[in-house]
């Protein structure tokens, strides 16, 4: 069986089980382990599936977040009233990061034509500040995901790399004083651990129905987040929690 035939069928099965071992993959294609762990690190650089502790997980699979347009008119008055406060943490010649999430196109949305650097992997927010003067965009390629419209996978985590940035504004699907914080998508949350990591100050941007909850992908400690936004929903028992741990927390 030639390399690209067995790299083909590689796709197949990890798409159609969701995710599959090294092990297994060996003794499908007779094939020493070593040689699967080649083939997926390449199949990993096409984004056509992502390794994982052990074997490889279809990106397919993966995918389970809402579509944007649903998510986008979902707590409308909520996600407002959080970008309308993250705005006002961002000052002149800030470099800063906003991810793919609803709430952060919102904020984008109202982002004043400042002189700022703007680096994101969503194609909304991209969009969004295209026509600002000032506002400086830098937008990060790899795999998209339609549902998102927004890019992830290694190549997206690699560009990534390159920079770094005194603020990010990223958002979640759950978040918990135990169990720190966590999205939908596998994919979504390496990109927003690799954003962390190249960011001074971490803004998360979390109404109050993302409290007390745990989604699919961790994304890290409740120890990475400096500050929280959020809505004025959000129990008070809830603000002192995380006040408790040393989180600055902000209710719009």
């Amino acid at each position: 069986m030639l390399v690209a035939e067995r790299h083909e069928k590689i796709t197949e099965l990890v798409n159609g089980k969701g995710s599959i071992r090294v092990s297994e993959l060996s003794q499908v294609f007779k094939v020493t382990e070593e040689t699967i762990r080649r083939d997926l690190e390449k199949l990993e650089s096409e984004g056509k599936l992502q390794r994982s502790h052990g074997g490889a997980v279809s990106i397919k699979e993966n995918e389970i977040e809402d579509p944007y347009f649903e998510r986008e008119v979902r707590n409308v008055k909520e996600k407002l009233a959080v970008a309308e406060e993250a705005v006002k943490y961002v000052s002149v010649n800030d470099r800063i990061i906003l991810d793919a999430s609803t709430t952060a196109w919102y904020m984008a949305k109202r982002l004043p034509d400042l002189p700022v650097t703007v680096l994101t992997n969503s194609m909304k927010v991209a969009t969004e500040l295209a026509n600002r003067e000032k506002v400086s965009v830098i937008m990060v390629g790899g795999t998209m995901l339609p549902r998102s419209l927004s890019f992830v996978g290694p190549q997206t985590n690699n560009a990534l790399e390159y920079y770094h940035v005194n603020k990010a504004f990223i958002s979640c699907q759950g978040i918990h004083t135990k169990r720190g914080i966590s999205d939908s998508n596998e994919m979504q949350a390496l990109v927003k651990q690799k954003m962390i990591d190249i960011s001074d100050e971490i803004y998360l941007l979390a109404d109050h129905t993302k409290f007390g909850k745990q989604a699919f992908s961790r994304v890290g400690t409740i120890n990475a987040i400096h500050t929280i936004i959020t809505d004025s929903n959000t129990d008070q028992e809830q603000i002192e929690e995380f006040h408790g741990l040393g989180i600055r927390m902000i209710r719009s």
